[in-house]
């Protein structure tokens, strides 16, 4: 694992982290599913990143 992939779903988590608690608050749903796409492009990135550069 390197540090751009460890980077990538660090990232990702806490976006994922974001998300949860914006749906708590209540905020503007498609601020959410801008967050969603986000979090969702820095994980797949990252495990890409594991797979592809072993």
């Amino acid at each position: 694992m390197n540090g751009t992939s460890t980077a990538l779903i660090v990232v990702g988590l806490f976006l994922l982290g974001g998300i949860i608690s914006f749906v708590k608050q209540k905020m503007p749903t498609s601020l959410i599913v801008l967050l969603s796409i986000g979090a969702a492009l820095c994980l797949v990135a990252g495990v890409m990143r594991l797979g592809v550069w072993n």
